[in-house]
């Protein structure tokens, strides 16, 4: 054989560039003795010599070039094109003797089946599966060359030609060989998971089987059997009705046959059969050392291996070391708690890691109960419900910052086999309770009879004796002490900040929930708490939102101004506003906003990104919005009522209580709940606002260094150091000069990428399995999305689906749906009517601040972006949880 065919014998996982992924899986199962029938493939090299026949295929590689992803019309229509010239090309010679003797060789009167195989499929970062075309039971000379010819040209189908365009993929790069391989004319085949691929458990194996060849399972034609394997054991079996089957015709080609009424409910292969697949599904996952996506089939008693690729789906697995014998450990997702589920930089994650105050063995050290999967913190709580009472409680906590986590968390707690086999935790009582008791204490003076009055002034001098001392501890340092006193600073805030500032709104929720539960109680009233929740004055966060709306009402008399808000260059926002007429006046309106809330940002936890006062480019579309779907002073007014309505509801509530037996008791109590509710639930956004204060400082000091190892030809930029942790900064800032730095950030900016298109669970297991909380079915309409009420109310209205702040349009009257949000993404609420998300819960940001704004909000959709299109008529229910479409927006883009 030469350069254009290869036998698998002679491939292994170092030939992709020549016979794509599928071909060097085959040619390296070959060689490590799997049971893979024989074949040869027609390599890249013949695929390229048969492209450089065509004198049109420079022109249409250019027009591939410029098609987005989405430009449907404009794929089916270029790809059918270029499919046919293709197809009606003739094999150069050279070729097609190559593929005729290497036929001949393997069996000239043998079916075969013929798959293609991309150089860019079967990866470990992205499969392609199912983007080319397979052909089987294909018999003869001519057949086999059609079927190559075909294949080829499948490369430019429309689902593949969509997939390169939305991954990054040039249409050029990816060189497309063909697989030629012996049928086996199976009795049964299917697909085999060595991992769950639903729930992500690593130790489970997962079989579809079904009757006859793969193709009716991988088509959707039956529903396969499902077989679950775990330890050697079978774990569940659902037998399903098979009523088609796919089998191969005598003659060539393939034929769909309903099977007899006997065979459609039999169980397609046999328990021990089950068990002696699961065993190869293992094998072949130890040797590749990942989890496996396997075909195969059954025939004439043995089984055979027909390919193997990586899963990609799977979320990644958490690097714990977990003792033998020890429940496999529960990790929560910070960024979900925060909402902000987005991947980050390593530096974003090694301060967060550095941040959190337990399990650590010094102040500098990264905690050991986090850990960094996909690029996003998990926080291991599995010692803490070694605590019998934390089982009752943290699932109860955690309900109110996303139910679906709390909710997961009280369905693994009530496992008898979880908490048996939970690890020892010495200490960790005393630990909590040492931490917990004094700020229960301060919660109970706040609660019962401290001067609600004397809050917001105590808190605001804290804020800034803070603001100084890190200022002082971060400044006139240098090199390796800076990055020193940075971990210090950073390992000692939430021990400083939390114990200081977080008894203020702890003692505001107590009292809402009281006065829920009293209202309730005594006059049957459900409502009242979200009314009293309108316009709370001091809420750092809401008042950032009011300001965004004194800026737009700022620039609406300047055209030059707006213009330069809606169309200019956000990177040089502020210097351009000298230029134009009325600039200077919003200048100073602009400066004293940049002053107050400029260290904020869209997903403001991770470090690493560009705060308001670096790049505006996420708050001025906000402010276009804004003057969009508002009125002059209509946000300060709409505020202002919010408060007098809250303020007439407590009046009224007093009222109606001291007309009940022992009300004067009863208004009293309530009177002083409300106080506490009204004046210290205003606090609950400033101990995060000290925190980004801080996060400022930080993040400007590891810059100043990033800055000092460009000078020093370290770092190629600044921004660089954001894909070290600090540890390694410190390395560098030492003198240490390791090799491969550059590489080493290359690398981890292609994992950041890949760890951004992965949709990260709220709950997992150490053994990567994604724990889901069932939801109690709710009053909702057929056909509704249901989620978390929030924030009372009913809308209906055209949804707005906003991805990005910075990409946000909303109008008038518009329901916002987003993935997340938080402080950063408070200057769109006052352009919205509605508020839906996908994550969230009662006490989270945006909750709150909707409750504030008097919008209705429903958090904890999965999918919501995805569910509901942008453009479509919905209803939202934030007293009963639910979104209906009421019409859909079937418009779509043609280009």
């Amino acid at each position: 054989m030469n350069d254009y065919v290869l036998d698998f014998s002679q491939l292994d996982k170092n030939s992709l560039p020549l016979v794509g992924g599928k071909g060097a899986n085959l040619g390296e199962m070959t060689k490590a003795g799997f049971p893979v029938p024989a074949g040869f493939c027609v390599t890249t090299e013949a695929f390229l010599s048969f492209l450089k026949q065509s004198e049109v295929m420079d022109e249409f590689f250019q027009r591939l070039n410029g098609v987005e992803a989405d430009q449907l019309a404009v794929i089916t229509v270029l790809g059918q094109s270029i499919r046919e010239h293709l197809v009606n090309m003739a094999v150069p010679d050279d070729i097609r003797t190559s593929i005729i003797q290497a036929w001949q060789q393997s069996g000239a009167d043998q079916a075969y089946a013929v798959r293609s195989s991309a150089t860019a499929e079967d990866l470990p970062s992205a499969s392609f599966a199912g983007q080319q075309d397979t052909y089987l039971n294909v018999r003869g000379e001519e057949a086999l060359l059609h079927a190559v010819r075909k294949c080829w040209a499948s490369l430019f189908t429309d689902r593949a030609i969509s997939y390169r365009a939305r991954n990054g993929f040039d249409h050029r790069a990816v060189h497309l060989s063909v697989v030629v391989q012996r049928m086996v004319f199976p009795k049964v085949s299917g697909i085999m998971f060595t991992a769950d691929p639903i729930t992500g458990n690593r130790n489970t194996v997962s079989i579809d089987a079904s009757f006859g060849l793969g193709e009716a399972l991988v088509s959707g034609l039956v529903s396969a059997d499902l077989y679950q394997v775990r330890s050697g054991k079978l774990l569940t079996k659902t037998v399903s009705r098979k009523k088609l089957a796919i089998f191969a015709l005598s003659e060539g080609g393939t034929v769909t046959k309903e099977l007899p009424e006997a065979e459609q409910a039999m169980q397609a292969l046999e328990d021990s059969q089950i068990l002696e697949l699961a065993a190869i599904g293992e094998k072949i996952k130890r040797y590749y050392g990942s989890e496996q996506d396997i075909e195969w089939c059954f025939a004439q008693g043995n089984f055979y291996i027909v390919q193997s690729r990586p899963i990609t789906s799977l979320f990644p697995l958490p690097e714990l070391s977990i003792p033998p014998g020890e429940s496999p450990h529960l990790l929560v997702s910070f960024g979900h708690q925060q909402m902000m589920t987005d991947a980050m930089k390593p530096m974003g994650v090694s301060v967060l890691r550095t941040l959190f105050p337990f399990g650590k063995t010094g102040i500098r050290e990264m905690n050991v109960h986090t850990a960094v999967v996909g690029g996003r913190v998990y926080i291991d709580i599995t010692k803490l419900l070694t605590l019998k009472k934390a089982r009752v409680l943290l699932p109860k906590v955690l309900t109110n910052i996303d139910e679906m986590i709390g909710l997961g968390v009280a369905e693994i707690v009530k496992q008898e086999s979880f908490v048996r086999h939970l690890p020892p935790a010495p200490g960790v009582k005393k630990g909590v309770i040492s931490f917990i008791r004094p700020v229960l204490l301060k919660v109970a003076r706040k609660l019962l009879y401290a001067p609600v009055t004397d809050a917001h002034p105590e808190v605001n001098v804290y804020i800034e004796g803070s603001i100084r001392k890190g200022e002082s501890q971060l400044s006139g340092v240098y090199g390796p002490e800076r990055i020193v006193r940075i971990q210090e600073h950073v390992g000692s805030l939430l021990m400083t900040i939390f114990p200081q500032l977080i008894p203020y709104p702890l003692a505001g929720i107590i009292s809402s929930r009281l006065l829920n539960a009293l209202s309730i109680k005594w006059l049957g009233d459900t409502e009242i708490v979200h009314v009293l929740n309108r316009g709370l004055s001091g809420n750092i966060t809401s008042e950032m939102g009011l300001m965004i709306g004194d800026l737009a009402d700022a620039a609406r008399p300047y055209p030059q101004v707006t213009d330069l808000i809606l169309h200019g260059d956000p990177l040089q926002f502020r210097e351009k506003l000298q230029q134009v007429e009325g600039g200077s006046v919003f200048g100073q309106h602009w400066d004293r906003f940049m002053e107050l809330y400029g260290m904020r940002c869209p997903g403001e936890i991770d470090i690493t990104r560009p705060r308001w006062r670096e790049d505006p480019s996420t708050l001025l579309p906000s402010i276009g919005s804004h003057m969009r779907s508002m009125e002059p002073g209509e946000h300060r007014a709409k505020f202002a009522e919010g408060a007098l309505q809250a303020e007439a509801a407590a009046i009224d509530l007093l009222k109606r209580l001291r007309a009940q037996p022992f009300g004067r008791l009863k208004a009293k109590l309530m009177s002083r709940l409300v106080s506490v509710f009204r004046g210290l639930m205003g606090l609950r956004e400033h101990p995060k606002y000290l925190m980004m204060q801080h996060f400022y400082l930080v993040r400007k000091g590891l810059l100043d260094e990033g800055n000092s190892l460009v000078k020093k030809g370290v770092l190629k930029r600044a921004e660089d150091v954001f894909y070290l942790s600090l540890d390694e900064l410190l390395k560098l800032a030492e003198g240490e000069r390791p090799s491969g730095v550059a590489a080493l950030i290359q690398q981890r900016t292609e994992e950041l990428k890949r760890f951004r298109g992965m949709t990260p669970p709220r709950l997992m297991t150490s053994e990567g399995e994604i724990v889901i909380g069932r939801r109690k079915l709710q009053d909702a309409p057929e056909g509704a999305f249901v989620g978390t009420p929030v924030s009372a109310g009913v809308i209906e209205g055209i949804a707005r689906v906003v991805l990005r702040p910075e990409e946000a349009k909303l109008n008038k009257g518009e329901i916002m749906v987003a993935p997340f949000t938080d402080p950063g993404w408070t200057p769109l609420f006052h352009s919205a009517v509605g508020l839906v998300m996908e994550v969230g819960g009662l006490m989270t940001h945006g909750a709150v601040v909707a409750r504030e704004y008097g919008l209705p909000a429903v958090v904890g959709i999965d999918g919501a972006t995805t569910l509901i299109r942008d453009g479509d008529r919905i209803r939202l229910d934030g007293t009963r949880g639910y979104v209906l479409v009421l019409e859909r927006n079937d418009f779509m883009k043609l280009d």
